[in-house]
């Protein structure tokens, strides 16, 4: 199980990267704007590296839904390695079985 300060830290990163998308977005395409003049570019950039850091996609970190691991995670499924084995053992993923030959 993963600390829940790590845990709770990436919620915070998820609600940062959804408040500040539109900003973000509006503002890298001013800087990569070549009919605006420098200055106005330049002005861009500034406010862009007013925002804060965590607004950034790339800082989110995929975790498994249920024990916090950030290793070994699978997006198709959301469930760490483990979690994901201990799952299709069950039989609570359907379509999922062990390979067996």
């Amino acid at each position: 199980m993963a600390k829940r300060s790590m845990v709770n830290r990436e919620i915070k990163r998820e609600k940062l990267v959804k408040k500040y998308a539109v900003k973000r977005a509006a503002l890298k395409k001013e800087m990569l704007d070549s009919a605006l003049t420098f200055e106005q570019r330049q002005d861009a950039a500034k406010k862009f590296h007013a925002l804060p850091r965590n607004s950034s996609a790339s800082r989110m970190r995929n975790r498994c839904s249920i024990t916090g691991r950030p290793h070994g995670f699978y997006r198709k499924f959301g469930l760490s390695r483990n979690k994901l084995r201990e799952h299709a053992m069950k039989g609570d993923i359907p379509g999922l079985v062990m390979a067996s030959w």
